[in-house]
């Protein structure tokens, strides 16, 4: 029986969910209304989350068999569309609307010639018939963290569905769980590492060096080690290659708790840093570290997957270890799913080889490593931990097991889960789930706007000099007037302005309102930029325009020899800071003990002065000092003999000598 206020696929949904219940349709419908409160609202979608719940924990079941005969994926995205438009309120547009927002897919250039049987892009690039939201995609995936995961989903929809638009057709989504369950399958046909003995929840995640995947280097001083690098969710391990076969392992334990990282790194002959193709793993156990090279023609998508993929093995245990999980059950959920979220990743790079993704939005750990405010988000999944329930068939570790990736390694516990009351999957979700979503969303936020300025800033590239010198001239143009006031008012051209900064600089030493005179000084720049918004300077000023007409292009003569100026600018400096601080190295051992006498005597002078006077006096003094040197008066009374005497017992001090040896001892 149709329910009219149900849309077509709402009510497709409502019969399919009632056949795999083995019940029927009203029968579904009256166990959702007496527990269904009124004063929520949205009946139609309430009753889709409810229906969807029940489908699932059955379609968990067997969900191995389900994947591979496809009705997982057709009615988990007829659920997705029912979420969607659950009601006649939100059927779907009109046909000729939608051919009007057909998607357009722009390729780059160079894949314009690319051959149809290369169909790494093409069910991405469906446009016909009805697609899913990000919203749907992600409520699926705080269901089951098959296809995605409630903490990263949005980042993965988002990746997945670039090339279309942001909508997720169904040729794209099947062919994505395809790809996830070849990838379990294919690891679980991964060779364990030689002389190692995997632990009973340890599992292999990734390898590479093998005769049938590309090469491995590991970089040791000045030889060179091919072999097989394996990851596991708990460590790496290399086999250096023999002449028949792989050494023992090397393990680097990622799950200790101790000061160890990993990092991208560069590798070339003689040690010189030409190929950004590696990465370093730092640890107290590898006192030079553990530099493993990932050989490549061109991009470093290699190093970078790895980099990516260590670190969320590496930062997972970190997180368990800093959050403390109170038992078993909660550590391995935590491993079940960063497990899936790297299973994901290799799915989605097996279906968009022409354009890898980037690995960290696939990712847990790794992803909110980089995100600011991800602490936030990762506090908020400690604490959804605690409410966890191992035994529920559509939790991370139940849907590693069903499909033969994993062995019940903590069935006691899981059984004490099963005896508890179980509830639907939908249940108990909104209160556990709205203060992670809500940290999630403000981590979208504020990583948007890091993008926008991190785009603003790409606009500065370094284009030389010249061009870097003219725009630091136009962003102190500003200051240029304040300069000049204070300069005036220093060197006297302006004695009315000059007598009243001495008398407010003296009241205020005096007074000791040095705190005061900073917090005006605050406020008048708070109102500074509240006087700016309200004269909406940044609509009138949208950009600062540079102007280079007046600066004739140099040619490559004039630039190689500013260049040149500008080294040996750079150089005369750097040495006349090494002298300087040579010849108070000298002072200061009595190396010189008539300069050092001298500097001992007007030292202890300074430090009685400084005993004996307030601080304010002195202050006083300096300025008034100051002030008056700058004026007739004082240039006047100035003493070019003094000077010069200073500058000849400066110049006297003889530097300690410097010795550059090519070893050191």
């Amino acid at each position: 029986m149709e329910r009219k206020h149900l849309s077509s696929i709402a009510n497709h949904v409502l019969r399919t969910t009632a056949q795999e219940l083995g019940t029927s349709v009203e029968h579904l419908v009256e166990e959702f209304e007496a527990g269904w409160n009124p004063e929520v609202g949205d009946y139609s979608r309430k009753l889709m989350e409810f229906c969807s719940s029940k489908a699932l924990i059955s379609l968990c079941q067997n969900i191995e068999e389900r994947l591979n005969n496809g009705s997982y994926s057709r009615f988990t995205y007829d659920m997705m569309l029912a979420w969607e438009n659950p009601s006649d309120a939100l059927l779907e547009k009109p046909q000729a609307e939608n051919e009007d927002s057909k998607i357009s897919v722009n390729l780059p250039p160079d894949l314009d010639d690319i051959p149809l049987f290369y169909s790494d892009l093409m069910p991405l690039l469906v446009n016909d018939g009805p697609s899913v939201g990000e919203d749907a995609f992600v409520w699926l995936g705080s269901l089951v963290p098959l296809v995605a995961d409630i903490v990263n989903g949005r980042f993965t929809f988002e990746t997945l569905t670039a090339p279309t638009g942001n909508r997720l057709f169904f040729p794209a989504y099947d062919k994505f769980l395809k790809e996830i369950d070849n990838c379990m399958k294919h690891l679980q046909k991964q060779a364990t590492p030689k002389g190692v003995e995997l632990a009973d929840d340890e599992y292999i995640l990734h390898v590479e060096g093998t005769a049938t995947t590309q090469r491995v280097v590991r970089h040791i001083e000045g030889t060179s080690w091919p072999g097989r690098l394996t990851l596991t969710n708990h460590a790496l391990f290399f086999e250096a290659s023999g002449v028949l076969t792989y050494d023992d392992a090397l393990k680097i334990d990622l799950s200790r708790d101790i000061e160890h990282g990993v990092k991208p790194a560069a590798t070339g002959p003689w040690g010189a840093p030409l190929f950004d193709k590696a990465i370093i793993y730092e640890s107290p156990e590898f006192q030079e570290g553990v530099l493993l090279e990932f050989p490549e023609m061109t991009s470093s998508t290699r190093r970078d997957h790895w980099l990516a993929l260590t670190k969320e093995v590496l930062l997972m245990h970190k997180f368990l270890s800093k959050f403390k999980a109170e038992s078993p059950i909660q550590a391995w959920e935590m491993h079940a799913r960063s497990i899936l979220s790297i299973i994901r990743l290799h799915a989605a790079r097996e279906m968009l080889r022409i354009c890898p993704p980037d690995p960290t939005k696939f990712l847990i750990f790794a992803l909110y490593d980089e995100l600011p405010k991800g602490d936030y988000v990762l506090e908020q999944l400690a604490e959804s931990l605690n409410k966890v329930n191992i035994a529920q068939p559509c939790s991370a570790h139940s849907i590693l097991r069903k499909m033969n990736f994993s062995e019940p390694t903590i069935s006691e516990m899981e059984e004490k889960g099963v005896n508890e009351k179980r509830e639907t999957i939908a249940g108990s979700e909104n209160d556990d789930k709205t203060s992670l979503e809500t940290a999630i969303n403000q981590t979208r936020k504020e990583e948007r706007e890091v993008v926008n300025a991190k785009e603003a800033i790409e606009g500065l590239k370094d284009e030389g000099i010249s061009e870097n010198a003219l725009i630091l001239m136009e962003l102190l143009k500003p200051l240029q007037s304040g300069f000049v006031w204070f300069w005036k008012t220093l060197s006297w051209e302006r004695p009315g302005t000059t007598l009243v900064v001495i008398a407010i600089v003296t009241v205020i030493v005096y007074k000791e309102w040095v705190g005061k005179a900073i917090s005006a000084g605050l406020l008048v720049l708070v109102a500074k930029m509240i006087q700016a918004r309200q004269e909406k300077l940044k609509d009138k000023q949208k950009e600062i325009t540079v102007c280079t007409a007046f600066e004739p292009t140099a040619s490559t003569r004039e630039n190689i020899v500013s260049a040149q100026y500008m080294y040996m600018t750079i150089c005369q400096i750097i040495h006349q800071a090494n002298v300087t601080i040579l010849k108070l190295h000298s002072v200061l051992v009595s190396r010189a003990p008539k300069h050092a006498n001298v500097m001992m005597v007007g030292i202890t002078g300074l430090a009685i002065l400084f005993a004996v006077t307030p601080l304010k006096y002195l202050i006083i003094s300096v300025v008034f000092h100051w002030m008056i040197m700058r004026s007739k008066l004082g240039k006047y009374m100035k003493n070019n003999q003094n000077e010069r005497r200073v500058k000849e017992w400066w110049d006297s001090i003889p530097p300690t000598p410097v010795r550059i040896v090519d070893q050191c001892l």
